[in-house]
């Protein structure tokens, strides 16, 4: 099993237990080659959910390049939720979870599709 198979099992192991879901496989995969090296560096692979830099990179570079959305479209709230649902005491929310619930909770499963 390579480097990025371990980490999808951490993923949908987190997915499972920190979230109640069962997660789509393909997608989950897509997301997670999709951050690219990201997820190899201790610090670059988790997402702070007090960082207010961090949030906002996370808006402008993910959610409104990557998945095209908009500042219309609720950001703050999206991520307000996901973080929620991650669980806001748990300390090590991976990048990689938190772009698949993103991508979920916005429903732009098909930006994964090309």
């Amino acid at each position: 099993m390579n480097a990025r198979e371990k980490l999808i099992v951490k993923y949908v192991s987190d997915l499972k237990e920190k979230c109640g879901m069962n997660p789509d496989m393909e997608l989950l995969r897509k997301v997670t080659v999709g951050c690219g090296p990201s997820i190899y560096n201790s610090d670059s692979s988790t997402v702070s959910s007090t960082d207010k830099s961090e949030l906002t990179t996370l808006r402008k570079k993910f959610l409104i390049k990557k998945l095209g959305l908009s500042e219309n479209d609720k950001l703050d709230e999206g991520i307000e939720k996901v973080m929620q649902q991650y669980g806001q005491s748990n300390r090590h929310k991976y990048r990689a979870v938190v772009y698949y619930l993103l991508t979920k909770h916005f429903g732009k499963e098909s930006v994964y599709n090309k």
